[in-house]
């Protein structure tokens, strides 16, 4: 962290307010620290992965780098629109984060200079694997993934949590891959907020239908926690032009992760697989009290509409079975004890990537934290994500 340069459009991530009135901190050199799991990392895996693990039939679909007449570079790949790489430009920290995390050493250091006990580590470049149409190829992708992080990270699985890919358009690949994972270890496992790649297609399957019950049967069997990360199931680059990279962002990114939660909390699954367990990744908070609200008032109000009639209301199950992964999100820190859902979101500093809080992940906490009892701190910084993923808590947070 010390070679770290912080570059004048990064100086604001150093402002905090203190720690007055703390009973413990963030700060990574505290006497009383919390227990912190970051609840969403990302690889940086090699260029190459895909190209040296998977048959050759594959080789010319692989997501890849081009270069046109004019000199510049794009990355395309067969379930996006093609999109322009300037990453020459970055500098200082920013520049830092697009080199970090490439092998188990130096991503434990970081974490723990940044005051991280645990990550959960997703893929970066892989976010791309489930961008096909073609889901046998997502699930060829995801196995090859699968077999590198377990081979690079296994062995330090004390402080990376692997999540294991699975593309559930393959239903039978799916279930296959899920058991396989289960066998060789693995924590918990990833899957797209749409099982189907591309636009609303009603005649899509969806997690809400009972096409998907072997597969929640064998998660359940392997008591693994799933996630639905951001910018999976269909093209977050759908704007272009002015704002587009914010519209993106917020329209096209983060908000079709509602989906996912809202199938499962409102078609019974949860009730006939009661074991499941699932998080949002990345999505933020805020928007979470207004979806519980508005599931119920759906169910309530259209309740002459509704199938199946369940035995509580959606938000019941979300309570129950869900969790939601964040960075900075003031707004739904604002909400959590009010709204009754501190045991459900999960801090994240979502390393190495630009829309995280490292490497000044307790400036960022305090920030936004104050407001919450510690007893809520505690439980948003790590104890909820060690109960999502089962982690044995180390024995100097015991106390």
């Amino acid at each position: 962290m010390n070679e770290i340069v912080v570059n004048a459009p990064n100086r604001w991530r150093l402002e905090t307010p203190g720690t007055d009135g703390w009973v413990r901190t963030a700060r990574p050199d505290a006497t009383r620290k919390y227990f912190l799991v970051s609840a969403d990392c990302h690889a940086n895996e090699p260029a190459d992965l895909w190209l040296k693990r998977m048959d050759p039939k594959y080789h010319e679909r692989l997501p890849r780098v081009v270069t046109d007449k004019d000199g510049v570079q794009w990355r395309v790949s067969e379930g996006y629109r093609p999109d322009r790489l300037r990453l020459a430009t970055l500098e200082g920290e920013d520049a830092a984060r697009n080199k970090a995390g490439a092998d188990a050493a130096g991503r434990i250091a970081d974490h723990i200079r940044d005051g991280v006990d645990v990550e959960l580590m997703f893929p970066n470049k892989g976010l791309a694997m489930w961008a096909t149409p073609d889901a046998e190829f997502a699930m060829a992708q995801c196995r090859a993934w699968n077999d590198w992080a377990w081979e690079m990270f296994a062995p330090h699985q004390d402080h990376i949590v692997i999540a294991g890919a699975i593309a559930t358009g393959d239903l039978e690949g799916s279930i296959a891959e899920v058991q396989r994972l289960a066998k060789l270890g693995f924590r918990c496992l990833t899957l797209p907020c749409k099982p189907v790649w591309g636009a609303h297609d009603v005649n899509h399957a969806n997690y809400n239908l009972p096409h998907f019950d072997r597969l929640w049967a064998a998660v359940q069997d392997a008591d693994l926690p799933i996630t639905f990360h951001v910018s999976t199931g269909r093209d977050p680059r759908a704007s272009r032009g002015n704002g587009g990279a914010v519209v993106n962002y917020v329209s096209h990114s983060l908000s079709p992760t509602i989906e996912p939660v809202a199938n499962l909390c409102a078609s019974g699954v949860l009730e006939r697989f009661k074991g499941l367990r699932f998080a949002t990744i990345e999505a933020g908070i805020g928007w979470v009290p207004w979806l519980l609200g508005a599931m119920d008032e759906a169910y309530k109000k259209h309740h002459f509409w509704v199938r199946p009639k369940l035995q509580g209301l959606p938000s019941d199950y979300y309570r129950a079975h869900g969790f939601a992964s964040f960075q900075e999100d003031k707004a739904g820190l604002d909400l959590a004890e009010s709204h009754g859902l501190s045991n459900n979101f999960m801090w994240a500093n979502d390393y190495p990537h630009h829309e995280g809080t490292w490497p000044h992940s307790a400036e960022a906490i305090e920030r936004t934290m104050g407001q919450l009892s510690d007893t809520s701190r505690a439980k948003i910084l790590g104890l909820n994500a060690a109960r999502f993923l089962k982690l044995d808590l180390p024995a100097r947070y015991r106390t």
